[in-house]
C-alpha cells in the first residue's frame, strides 16, 4: 500500500508479482486510509487491500478491502459483527464480472477464515454499477450517511445465514 500511495508502483509490482497499473494513482484515498488503519491497529492487516488479479493474463483490474476488522464502532447501528467492503475496479475492466467475483471472494474468505456472516457496503447513490452489484448480491438498503470524503451514501446490508 505504501508503494502505491508513494507512486513506486515498480516496487508494488515486484512485490505483488504483477505489473501494478497507474490507475491505482487515481484513487489514493483507499490505501491511506488502510495504512492508517495498519497504523492504529496491526492487526487489520489480514482486512487490508489486496489485489485484483487476472492470473492467465498476469494482470491487475482493481483491488479489494475490507474498511476494518469485525464489529466496528462504527457498523453498530446497522448490524453487530459486520464488516464493510470496498472494491474498485479499473475503468478499462469494468462490466465483465469481475467486482462481483472479487467481493463474493472476500465475503467467502471473511466467512471461511472468520465465520464473518454480515456485510456492509456503502454506495454513493449516483453510482448504478455498484447499486447493481449489490443488489445482485441480495444485499439491502439499511441506512444512509455522509462519508467525509465521498459524501451522501446509502448503506447495505447482507446478512450470510
Amino acid at each position: 500500500m505504501t508503494a502505491c500511495v508513494t507512486g513506486a508502483l515498480g516496487r508494488a509490482g515486484t512485490r505483488l508479482g504483477v505489473p501494478v497499473p497507474r490507475d491505482v494513482l487515481e484513487q489514493p484515498a483507499g490505501f491511506q486510509f488502510g495504512l492508517a488503519q495498519l497504523q492504529a491497529d496491526p492487526e487489520y492487516l489480514p482486512w487490508s487491500a489486496r489485489a485484483v488479479i487476472l492470473k492467465a493474463e498476469n494482470t491487475m483490474v482493481g483491488h479489494v478491502r475490507f474498511h476494518s476488522r469485525p464489529d466496528p464502532e462504527y457498523l453498530r447501528p446497522y448490524a453487530r459483527d459486520a464488516v464493510e467492503l470496498g472494491y474498485t475496479i479499473f475503468e478499462r475492466y469494468r462490466r465483465h464480472g469481475y467486482a462481483t467475483e472479487a467481493v463474493l471472494g472476500l465475503m467467502d474468505w471473511a466467512g471461511a477464515l472468520f465465520n464473518v456472516r454480515r456485510f456492509v457496503a456503502s454506495i454513493k447513490p449516483e453510482n448504478l454499477p455498484s447499486l447493481r452489484l449489490v443488489a445482485g448480491l441480495g444485499f439491502t438498503k439499511v441506512g444512509e450517511q455522509v462519508d467525509d470524503i465521498d459524501g451522501l451514501e446509502h448503506v447495505f446490508l447482507c446478512e450470510i445465514l
